[in-house]
């Protein structure tokens, strides 16, 4: 009789769950042999709604991803509370915290990312080193983050965020990329005092062109946030309690003193990788993988989710450096983790795998929106292009009285770019296009008009259509999402547990509440 596969899986985050889904079939059937090896003591839940629930936008069961118990009832053996310390890859052992010797066929790290920590004076012992460490030290600095310091990325992060929303305390938000953006806004619309500190001229740099920031910037300041521009922080001040030591407030190069109860750092996020590099694996950002995710050192070694770099060793430039980072989204991790479970599946039931058991070396441009009421904000592609540029399309429309800015790039008529400020149905026909690689309307001011207050014109295609393609984490068109409202489904948390739309990032719940609105009444 044949042995079971044996899959060892390091990490029970959002994708090692779905991971864990994927697989389950052949756990069931006696196929394989799962073990999960997760650090904390909860259940996999969403960390992308992690800031919602600080803040009371969210409860707590919304957060949940998986079914644990189901999980282990077909037969899998998941650890919670317990970390891997180390991999033998010669005898194919996984040692936990807890002493234990895990033997694997196949062992797949799903270790995720952890938050940047900046070198500000305050904070320098708690940076995380990325070098290969001793086994008690591969997660955590030399001391944790000081009292009234949190990075917002786990449910303890939360416990400490929610007293000082709820409170009426002020929250000094340093970062403001599309997270920083989207927390400081749902904190403050749940009643902190929010102030955003940013080198930069304008908010989310790395997915709006300076306009486009800057009339977010304008939007954002007239919900009440403070936008602290050109600060670029030297250190973190503390006051004595009876306590201990706690945040005070951020000191800025320019002598500027931002005072606060809470310091959140969004400053990125980083692979933990650590586990990877003291095993000898082959790491430059995440932990490199080839299209099958497997390891470029190991063939019996597998990456998915926010550790893992999906690259070819032809990559690499004559330095060894190897371009590129783990893609930092929940869409393809999740991806990831479906092909790496078909591919475990189907060798375990001695079959070959079809090429669905792969992922695509370049995951394709999607759209970034931001999520915040009162604020419409998405871009896509490369936008940087100006308008006298040559070999390029470019339509730019401003209109500071009205708080909207629209810009369309576009190469050989395809649309390759756009962002939409303050323009939510122009933004969401341009998303369409864009994620379609579609052409851009032969006159693009047309646009313009699907937000105008007397707008009558009809899209240039219905964004909701049967194949428009409404929750792009897991691949829900609305004709999907209109087959389960007729079965039944009239909410959107119900349509979240028929069909997954809506339960990754959550940027799609409008979309998914539109259909609802349009269905017929029974």
């Amino acid at each position: 009789m044949t042995r079971p596969l044996r899959i060892v899986l390091v990490g029970y985050g959002p994708v090692g769950a779905r991971f864990v889904e994927e697989v389950l079939p052949a756990i069931a059937a006696g196929q394989a042999s799962l073990v999960v090896v997760g650090a904390e003591d909860e259940d996999a839940y969403n960390r992308v709604l992690v800031a919602e629930y600080a803040v009371g936008a969210a409860r707590r069961d919304r957060l949940d991803v998986t079914d644990t118990e189901a999980a282990r009832a077909a037969g899998a053996d998941i650890r919670l509370a317990e970390t891997a310390v180390a991999i033998d890859r010669d005898r194919q052992r996984v040692t936990t915290s807890a002493g234990d010797e895990l033997p694997y066929d196949r062992l797949v790290l799903a270790t995720g990312a952890r938050a940047n920590i900046p070198t500000l004076d305050g904070l320098e012992h708690a940076r995380r080193e990325r070098d290969a460490a001793p086994a008690r030290a591969l997660d955590r600095g030399r001391r944790p983050l000081p009292a009234g310091v949190v990075a917002l990325r786990d449910l303890a992060d939360a416990d400490a965020v929610a007293p000082v929303v709820a409170g009426g305390g002020t929250i000094v938000v340093l970062g403001a990329g599309v997270l920083g953006m989207e927390f400081a806004l749902l904190a403050a619309e749940h009643g902190a005092q929010v102030v955003v500190v940013h080198h930069g001229p304008a908010p989310m740099a790395r997915n709006l062109d300076e306009p486009g920031g800057r009339m977010l910037a304008r939007a954002v300041r007239t919900l009440g946030v403070g936008m602290a521009a050109h600060a670029r922080a030297e250190n973190v001040g503390f006051r004595d309690t009876e306590s201990g030591r706690v945040f005070d407030g951020v000191g800025c190069a320019d002598g500027t003193y931002i005072s606060g109860d809470l310091l959140v750092l969004s400053c990125g996020v980083g692979a933990r990788v650590e586990l990877a590099l003291a095993a000898g694996l082959a790491c430059s950002a995440g932990v490199l993988v080839d299209e099958e995710l497997r390891s470029w050192s190991d063939p019996d070694v597998f990456a998915i989710g926010d550790c893992a770099q999906v690259a070819t060793p032809e990559d690499a430039d004559p330095a060894g450096r190897v371009p590129g980072a783990p893609s930092g989204l929940i869409a393809p991790g999740w991806r990831q983790a479906a092909a790496l479970a078909r591919r475990f599946r189907a060798e375990a039931a001695g079959a070959v795998a079809g090429a669905d058991a792969a992922v695509a070396l370049r995951e394709r441009p999607t759209a970034v929106m931001l999520k915040a009421t009162g604020i419409d904000v998405v871009s896509g592609g490369d936008h940087a292009a100006e308008p006298w540029d040559e070999d390029v399309e470019v339509s730019v429309w401003l209109d500071p009285a009205r708080g909207a800015y629209l810009k369309t790039v576009a190469r050989e008529g395809a649309l390759t770019g756009f962002v939409a400020v303050g323009l939510p149905h122009a933004g969401a026909e341009l998303t369409l296009l864009f994620e379609r690689g579609a052409v851009v309307p032969a006159e693009p001011s047309a646009l313009l008009r699907l937000d105008a207050a007397d707008a009558g014109a009809a899209p240039v295609e219905d964004p909701l259509g049967p194949d428009a393609t409404v929750c792009w984490c897991n691949g829900v068109t609305a004709g999907r999402i209109g087959e389960a409202v007729a079965a039944g489904c009239d909410t959107v948390e119900c349509v979240g547990r028929d069909t997954r739309a809506g339960t990754g990032c959550g940027g799609c719940k409008g979309r998914i509440a539109a259909i609802l609105a349009a269905a017929p009444v029974a």
